[in-house]
């Protein structure tokens, strides 16, 4: 009983974990586009000058898409067949855990309220805490240059690091995530 008690917050925590750090994507495009026209790209800097992020996180997601789309064959050109803006959203969520487990979980031991006869967490146990996080959604749109139509958008959501060193490992994650459902005709 005690090894239980032991692991369950060690199993929450990592439920927690893992669950923060999936990214939902989605696409949408026009059926009517040829997406094997398409071989050049450029940025539209008018579309990615109004995404309110900051200047170093925007070229931290233009460097991944870029690399996404090299890597798909695209060359980066003057004259594009494609151009790439961006846009984002964030919200943040706020969680409240009332920690009262009650009397069968944690509440019955140690130094706590109903004396020593387990593990138990004593009187402090029964705090509510919160816990704050950002969920943000990147939207990458590709824009056919010559009709100035968008012709296809995938789109990540999922949670931000708040953690500098893991910020450009997490927009490489998002952009990749994201670019997988690019071309419409390559997804399984």
């Amino acid at each position: 009983m005690k090894n239980l008690l032991k692991t369950i917050p060690l199993v929450v925590l990592l439920v927690v974990i893992t669950s923060c750090s999936s990214i939902r994507t989605a696409a949408d495009y026009d059926k009517n586009a040829t997406f094997n026209n398409y071989k050049t790209f450029a940025f539209f800097k008018t579309g990615i000058d109004k995404a309110e992020i900051s200047d170093l996180d925007k070229r931290r997601i233009l460097r991944a898409i870029e690399a996404e789309l090299l890597a798909k064959g695209f060359t980066k050109s003057d004259n594009p067949d494609l151009l790439v803006s961006l846009f984002t959203k964030s919200q943040q969520r706020v969680d409240v855990y009332n920690n009262a487990w009650g009397y069968g979980a944690w509440g019955w031991g140690g130094w706590g309220p109903w004396g020593g006869f387990g593990p138990g967490w004593g009187w402090g146990w029964n705090q509510p805490t919160t816990s704050v996080s950002t969920e943000g959604t990147l939207y990458i749109d590709l824009i056919d240059a010559d009709k100035k139509e968008l012709i296809w958008q995938g789109t990540g959501t999922g949670y931000l690091s708040r953690n500098m060193e893991k910020k450009e490992e997490r927009i490489k994650e998002f952009v990749s995530e994201i670019m997988q459902k690019y071309p419409p005709e390559m997804q399984k």
